[in-house]
């Protein structure tokens, strides 16, 4: 909005050609996004205690009975952050800004709709799961065909990036479309996994914004991108507004989330920024590159399906379920093991930042 209001006024006050820059606009966002937060935080905390809309501990985790009665729907406040932020800072006729407004919108409700069911309803199970899903992929089909078809090109609209190698572009041609589903699904559900220690995944999504950023500034701009041999993609520098408006609302979330949590993500957040982060990578062809910088969700995920997995197959095999983690996803694991949740954390952040300097490692060596 700042952008189609005030940059056209550059014509009279030659101080508004400051908003034509990516940096400062993106600088403007993350502000915006963190002070939103920090407004609207203890406001929709005090409402959602003084209507006991608060968050029921499970069964499986007796050493979380402490939490209970702690609000959920913390995502209400990243969306609300994230959306005003993007509205205000970015460029509301780029394509791609437009296709993440609606994801934004579409993930957010899908989220607070098994929120409210959890948590309003009393439902225990909130929306049922292959609803979710299902959810999920209309979305995903919905970006693959938006992809493809606004491509004139569509071996470029259908190409992937490799990293670690000079020129691979590979198109994946038809399979683009269930691979696009495949990442937004998992990676929507991964975050949603990964939420369930005060502050992690919070932490770990900052980590992958800040590595996509990185890479739709450089995509961004055909100087930079021929000089790193990336490919040029006009107009996605837009992205690396849209990702310092998560990183802003995020840290304003995570103001609230630290252990204690005064509040928590719920699938609000949780969905939502995982379907988002998974569009913002396809966007920029750069699926690899996330898989690499969002380390951490691939392994919790992956913990997960090889306890599901493994315990199935044992108990066919021997009529009693073995289990290769203690409990999944991993960082419940170490919680058994007996470290602090303090330190189960902060040692995930600290993999998280380490796999972004690899992701970003990567650039050079194209």
């Amino acid at each position: 909005m700042f952008y189609h209001l005030l940059y056209p006024l550059n014509k009279y006050i030659s101080f508004f050609r400051v908003f034509q820059y990516i940096s400062f606009r993106a600088a403007g966002a993350f502000v915006t996004a963190l002070f939103i937060a920090f407004i609207f935080g203890p406001k929709i905390i005090k409402y959602l205690k003084k209507h006991n809309y608060t968050e029921s501990i499970s069964e499986y985790i007796p050493e979380h009975n402490s939490k209970a009665g702690t609000p959920s729907m913390g995502g209400v406040i990243i969306i609300i952050g994230l959306f005003l932020s993007v509205l205000l800072w970015n460029d509301l006729l780029n394509s791609y800004i437009q296709i993440l407004i609606l994801a934004i919108l579409w993930l957010g409700g899908l989220g607070f709709i098994d929120d409210y069911l959890k948590n309003v309803k009393n439902a225990k199970r909130g929306l049922i799961a292959k609803y979710k899903i299902y959810g999920q992929i209309v979305l995903g089909i919905f970006v693959a065909v938006v992809v493809y078809c606004s491509s004139s090109d569509k071996a470029v609209a259908t190409s992937i990036s490799i990293p670690f190698f000079k020129n691979l572009h590979p198109s994946l041609s038809y399979f683009f479309f269930p691979f696009v589903i495949f990442v937004i699904v998992a990676t929507s559900n991964a975050v949603n996994l990964t939420d369930g220690l005060d502050g992690l995944s919070s932490g770990c999504i900052a980590f992958s914004a800040l590595g996509l950023g990185i890479m739709a500034y450089l995509k961004g701009n055909f100087k930079t991108a021929s000089y790193l041999n990336l490919e040029f993609l006009p107009n996605v520098g837009e992205l690396t507004i849209f990702t310092t408006a998560i990183i802003g609302t995020i840290m304003g979330f995570l103001w609230f989330n630290t252990k204690p949590a005064a509040i928590f993500m719920g699938d609000t957040g949780s969905l939502s920024l995982g379907g988002i982060l998974a569009i913002l990578s396809v966007l920029l062809k750069e699926e690899i590159f996330f898989a690499i910088v969002g380390g951490v969700f691939v392994i919790e995920a992956l913990s997960s399906l090889i306890q599901r997995y493994y315990f199935k197959y044992t108990r066919i095999k021997t009529g009693q379920g073995q289990r290769v983690f203690l409990r999944a996803p991993l960082h419940h694991h170490f919680e058994l093991k007996g470290w602090p949740e303090e330190k189960i954390v902060v040692r995930f952040w600290i993999i998280a930042a380490l796999l972004l300097v690899i992701g970003l490692s990567t650039i050079k060596l194209r």
